[in-house]
């Protein structure tokens, strides 16, 4: 190697721990450099209640659930989210009610107390997606009557879901079965009560005359007492006219 071309070797890349090395310094240092800036103002956590508080968890899956919009031309299921959907059974009214949120947006999309009387149908023959229908869901914050539609991942997960279901319309059909004893009960207690009444005014009757007998006595007693009571007169012999 000549001097020109040793020259050109030095002037170019210095020497082997030099511009380089600060240059990898100076990036290592700004990558660990972490700035940490307080807050102007801060701000206490709220607690959001969901109205789940008093209710305990039955089942949670994974679901698609669909509407069936009648007032398009021609009529059609429309989509109504993807999320979580939970069986949700209140601990002292044993009320079961279906609750769906969407996904990020934690929107509800099902929201309705389950009956005896609903009955889960499949849809279209499919293993894995139930048909039913609820008269009163308040998704959108008013009562409508909804045909709604949910679709599992697989027919186990649906099978689940529908054992759940039966097990929580069991769980009201119980429970409405002892509110009708109870309203039975008290219709006979009524009853009995409308019984007494109806016999109460005889019983009155008979107190009122037995006073009215003991004050008539007394007021005998105090008029003989007091030689008020008339002597009866003898009778007078009324004597035949004769015949002259």
């Amino acid at each position: 190697m000549t001097e020109g071309e040793t020259a050109t070797v030095t002037n170019g890349t210095g020497d082997g721990s030099g511009e380089g090395d600060n240059a990898n310094l100076n990036n290592s240092a700004a990558s660990e450099h972490d700035p940490h800036f307080e807050p102007i103002i801060t701000l206490p956590e709220v607690e959001i209640a969901t109205l789940e508080e008093d209710e305990e968890e039955m089942i949670k899956l994974r679901a698609k659930l669909f509407r069936f919009d009648s007032s398009e031309t021609p009529s059609e299921w429309k989509d109504r989210g993807v999320g979580w959907v939970k069986l949700l059974r209140h601990r002292t009214r044993n009320t079961v009610r279906v609750v769906m949120r969407r996904d990020k947006t934690l929107k509800i999309c099902a929201n309705h107390y389950v009956t005896p009387w609903m009955t889960l149908t499949p849809s279209c023959g499919s293993e894995r997606a139930w048909v039913w229908s609820c008269k009163a869901d308040y998704a959108d914050e008013t009562p409508r009557a909804e045909l709604l539609a949910i679709r599992f991942q697989n027919a186990e997960i649906a099978q689940r879901w529908k054992d759940k279901f039966e097990e929580a319309k069991e769980i009201v059909k119980k429970y409405l079965g002892e509110e009708e004893l109870g309203t039975e009960e008290d219709s006979e207690v009524d009853t009995t009560n409308e019984e007494d009444t109806s016999i109460s005014p005889s019983k009155e009757a008979e107190k009122d005359e037995s006073k009215e007998e003991a004050k008539t006595t007394e007021v005998t007693e105090q008029m003989e007492k007091l030689n008020v009571v008339e002597k009866e007169e003898p009778e007078k012999s009324v004597s035949e006219p004769s015949n002259e």
